[in-house]
């Protein structure tokens, strides 16, 4: 028989912001018999991560599995719901379309929805189709959170959280300190890595240095601990990503709306986080680009201006250290997908949690799911860049991974390959696609679909989503009603 092995002593986190307060909660709960150390060093404004103000609904499933309440973050910390995201001229100039979440098209409808999206009514001056329950519900502004001991007529819609991420961090170190995690102010002088490629610990200036069993890096694109092991080996992705220059917005105007954009501007990208505390603008440019051309994009004064290398660390755990968002993986912040990745990488640590002595196949296993979750992210990044006009702004780049089988795929027969630990699932990227300016095409069972059918089908979507806009409340006076 196997005996059980000696669980973690002492977990030491690198940064102090709001993925590695995180990571301390959720270690804290996963190991009280461990103590868990936060090194607090402040984020930098290249860490994307700690200062994402929004994620995908993953991490609604964390903060569940976390003890996270969701009315706190509502209360606290600014939340508020984004149902979808637009994507506007990606496909050309007056294109757009939707991302929602997701299942909650009905699949009979999908053949004429491709029709409709991909080559019919929207290049013939006709309306779009509505594609979902949540776009029907962010058109009318209504939305509530479902209750969850309930059937609803919104039960099945999907949505993910914003919040401000000062107030979201201060809210994870009430949590953290009455789990007795504990705090260490200062930087790191050194890493100290023995000839077997374990941390043995490492050095903080004016504390000394500090020893634990595990250490896991959230200190940003700098990665403090990864980068300091021998065996550390990044990947570049500047072929395939073209953003250099990231100007970061001062907030504008607080907007209680369910929706946030991402729109292809002269030069470059410009995302629209809207939130309770004010709306998030960031503009992405390419290599070249004018300071004040860019400044005049971003329509707002730059509170930071970032300069970006994207690609991730081939292994992002080493010995005994173990890499979370910014610090395995560099890239444009194109949509929410700098934090989706951490807590999807967090998630997955607290899986496979080693004890004293961590097994080279667990480690292995790790590497091989986060550097697919990387990948993953990678590719739906390059898929703006693909597109349409994003090929003529930026000219033709090479494809990463398996995109170039994608787009195949999607344009032959209407059909995603399906990826393993994708950030999004096969029909929010079908709808992401299809918002990006790509054309889908229709498999031999869609060709041979039967109209009436598909009228019925219309007509029983149009009938569920009368009923959820019906059903949900305003989401302005829900969210008075709550605050």
């Amino acid at each position: 028989m196997s005996n059980p092995r000696e669980p973690l002593r002492r977990i030491v986190i690198a940064g102090g912001g709001q993925l590695g307060v995180l990571a301390a909660v959720a270690l804290g709960r996963a190991l009280p018999g461990c103590q868990v150390v936060v090194i607090a060093q402040a984020p930098s404004p290249a860490s994307f991560a700690d200062r994402s103000p929004t994620a995908l609904p993953f991490t609604n499933k964390l903060h569940d599995r976390l003890g996270i309440d969701e009315g706190a973050l509502v209360l606290r910390a600014g939340g508020s719901h984004r149902l979808v995201t637009r994507l506007i001229g990606w496909g050309g100039e007056g294109q757009g379309g939707v991302l929602s979440y997701g299942e909650t098209l009905d699949p009979a409808l999908k053949t004429a929805f491709v029709r409709d999206w991909g080559g019919g009514r929207q290049h013939s001056g006709g309306a779009r189709p509505t594609g979902s329950l949540a776009e029907a519900l962010a058109n009318a502004g209504r939305f509530a959170p479902p209750p969850p001991d309930q059937l609803t007529p919104i039960s099945d819609v999907d949505y993910a959280l914003r919040w401000n991420p000062g107030a979201y961090r201060a809210l994870l170190v009430e949590q953290a300190q009455a789990l007795g995690v504990n705090y260490i102010e200062g930087a790191i002088e050194n890493v100290d890595v023995g000839a077997d490629g374990l941390v043995r610990g490492v050095g903080i200036a004016g504390q000394g240095q500090i020893e634990a069993d595990l250490f896991v890096d959230c200190s940003g694109p700098q990665a403090s601990l990864l980068a300091s092991h021998p065996e550390f080996d990044p990947v570049d992705w500047s072929a395939t990503l073209p953003t250099r220059q990231v100007y970061l917005g001062q907030p504008g105007a607080p907007m209680a709306v369910l929706e946030d954009r991402v729109t292809l501007v002269p030069g470059g990208w410009l995302t629209e986080i809207a939130g309770r505390d004010g709306l998030y603008r960031t503009f992405g440019a390419p290599a070249g680009m004018d300071r004040s051309a860019a400044l005049s994009q971003l329509g707002c004064p730059a509170a930071a201006v970032v300069s970006l290398v994207p690609g991730r660390a081939a292994r992002p755990w080493l010995g005994n250290v173990v890499a979370l968002g910014d610090a395995a993986a560099r890239f444009e912040p194109l949509g929410p997908y700098h934090l989706d990745l951490a807590h999807r990488q967090l998630a997955l640590l607290l899986d496979m949690l080693p004890g004293q002595s961590i097994e080279p196949l667990e480690r292995a296993e790790y590497n091989r799911r986060s550097v697919l979750m990387m990948e993953g992210v990678h590719e739906v990044l390059a898929l703006h860049f693909a597109s349409p006009l994003g090929r003529a702004m930026f000219g033709e780049l090479p494809l990463p991974g398996r995109l170039a089988e994608v787009l195949d795929q999607f344009a032959r027969r209407g059909r995603i390959p399906f990826r393993e630990e994708s950030p999004l699932a096969l029909q929010e990227q079908f709808a992401l696609m299809v918002a990006l300016g790509f054309t889908p095409g229709l498999s031999t069972a869609a060709q041979a679909a039967d109209p009436a059918s598909e009228d019925r089908a219309r007509a029983e979507f149009a009938a569920r989503s009368q009923q959820a806009v019906g059903f949900a409340p305003l989401y302005r006076q829900w969210l008075g009603s709550v605050l």
